[in-house]
């Protein structure tokens, strides 16, 4: 491997090699878990959109809070935006 240095290629020592194979190791581990929170962040968007539903003073309908569930319940088998069917909002 190489890397540049002053405009010039030049050869990464083993130890360098190392930590940048351990650094792109992490970073596709962590994949899983950017995809779920991605996901999470849409759901939680879509629910916050709904929220004004859900107040004391608003008579929420079986369908919208089937329809909150739902978002709710999209962690349970989507693990990624690319995955997921969203419920149809009411």
């Amino acid at each position: 491997m190489r890397k540049m240095v002053n405009n010039v290629l030049v050869d990464m020592t083993t130890e360098e090699i190392a930590a940048r194979q351990a650094e792109e190791t992490a970073w596709a581990n962590g994949a899983a878990n950017r995809n779920l929170a991605s996901l999470r962040e849409e759901r939680d968007r879509r629910l916050a959109e709904t929220d004004y539903l859900a107040l004391s003073d608003n008579t929420i309908t079986s369908a919208q809070t089937t329809y909150r569930q739902a978002l709710r319940d999209i962690t349970d088998n989507a693990t990624s935006l690319d995955d997921v069917t969203w419920p149809t909002k009411p």
